[in-house]
């Protein structure tokens, strides 16, 4: 199964449904933002990543002080793998917890810091992933990424449009 993880930190989700199109960054202050999990809880188009955060017991590590960098896929990303395949997923925690922690790299990542080119960062289990910039575009492994920079209390997200 493809996983994506790309860039820095834990997990960061800051996209609501109605904020203003460029208007991602929450605030100036780590006080006023909310974390990670609670932008994702937020926004509808995250609640397969939700249940699955949940079902492999991450709540609390990515509501930790982080930094994380999250690459978050969509419920178009999840809904891409076979149904049977993804209930097997999310019925082993084991294999879940590995799928769910090739998204998120320790440390925050933004779009600004990630150089041209192929990048190898290492996820929060160990994993090598490839990061690939090519002028605006960045990719993680074979998911690109659709949102940058979603900015929380304690990382960043960046919403990608595949599982890797």
């Amino acid at each position: 199964m493809n996983t994506f993880v790309v860039a820095v930190s834990m997990v960061t989700m800051a996209v609501f449904s109605n904020a203003a199109p460029g208007h991602h960054h929450m605030g100036t202050t780590g006080a006023s933002m909310m974390d990670i999990v609670e932008i994702a809880s937020g926004d509808p188009r995250f609640s397969t990543l939700v249940t699955a955060v949940a079902a492999a017991d991450l709540v609390d590590t990515l509501k930790g002080a982080g930094p994380f960098t999250v690459f978050a896929p969509t419920n178009d990303a999840f809904a891409n793998i076979p149904e049977d395949d993804l209930s097997d997923l999310l019925a082993n925690k084991e294999q879940l917890t590995k799928v769910l922690l090739r998204h998120v790299v320790p440390g925050k990542i933004q779009a600004c810091d990630i150089p041209q080119g192929k990048t190898e960062v290492e996820t929060a289990d160990g994993e090598k992933v490839t990061i690939t910039r090519e002028g605006n575009n960045i990719s993680v492994e074979s998911a690109s990424v659709v949102i940058p920079d979603i900015m929380a209390s304690n990382g960043v997200i960046h919403v990608i449009d595949a599982v890797i």
